[in-house]
């Protein structure tokens, strides 16, 4: 099965949009779990077993585990293999480089962490991106349009925009149909005008919630004409709406919550 085909599995049998970012912080989880032998493991198999029903995929950013080392990386290989059966594991690590060094990398996401699809960066263009479109049955989310306030910066600059520029790229290098885009909650207007660019590629999500991005219109204009392929990611809200001992019961409720949400937007024109 491609990572699409799993996506649409995942959607259609959730009924689902909703993406859980695993971003782990050991200062923010029970102190029960960290007197045991894998806390970070332990966390995320507790959040994935109160939320798996409720979601499309599951996407942990690398980076929140690669600061704790050896240890961190080994977990979130666990965490990986414990949810990827049915739900897609997309592995937040902006990857972005030429050559042999896109083909380590690449190898590094899907033959060893065995992510079901990987986040990247084309700022070093086509031989950056080239080594991770062999792999057709992954999926590739390459940056389009970021959430942060510094997005300004590059990509909205020039008489057509860097923005619109990597949607066109991307849709051209989609021949496999193994790619989708990265496009903030926070940038509704260009949302729009990118899922006109992106047609039905799918568009993963960040910036709900913590980043303050406007709900309705992530679903609206991220979704497809079938409702479909948006992938509305939420993080602390959800894994961290407690501290204590009820964790993942709060967590539960919060996806159950943004997932209902979410789908009250979906068919509104």
């Amino acid at each position: 099965m491609s990572f699409l085909e799993k996506l649409d599995a995942s959607v259609k049998k959730n009924n689902s949009l909703l993406c859980i970012g695993l971003d782990i912080d050991l200062k923010r989880i029970p102190a029960s779990l960290l007197n045991k032998g894998d806390p970070i493991f332990d966390f995320n198999k507790a959040i994935i077993d109160a939320t798996k029903d409720l979601v499309c995929a599951y996407k942990p950013n690398i980076a929140f585990y690669e600061m704790y080392g050896i240890y961190g990386v080994q977990a979130l290989m666990k965490t990986i293999e414990y949810a990827t059966d049915d739900i897609p594991i997309i592995l937040d690590a902006k990857r972005g480089d030429v050559g042999h060094t896109a083909a380590a990398y690449a190898k590094s996401a899907f033959e060893i962490f065995k992510a079901d699809a990987v986040t990247l960066n084309p700022y070093m263009g086509f031989d950056s991106v080239e080594p991770f479109l062999s792999y057709k049955d992954k999926g590739l989310f390459v940056i389009c349009l970021t959430s942060n306030q510094s997005a300004k910066d590059f990509q909205k600059e020039g008489t057509e925009p860097l923005y619109r520029q990597v949607a066109k790229k991307v849709k051209i290098w989609n021949n496999w149909g193994n790619c989708g885009l990265v496009v903030g909650a926070t940038q509704a207007d260009e949302l729009k005008e990118i899922r006109g660019i992106a047609g039905d590629m799918p568009i993963l999500i960040p910036g709900i919630g913590a980043q303050g991005g406007d709900l309705s219109q992530s679903v609206r204009f991220g979704v497809n004409k079938k409702g479909e392929r948006a992938i509305i990611n939420s993080s602390r809200n959800i894994i961290f709406a407690s501290s204590g001992e009820d964790f993942a019961g709060s967590a539960r409720v919060a996806a159950r919550k943004l997932k209902e949400e979410i789908n009250n937007y979906r068919f509104v024109g």
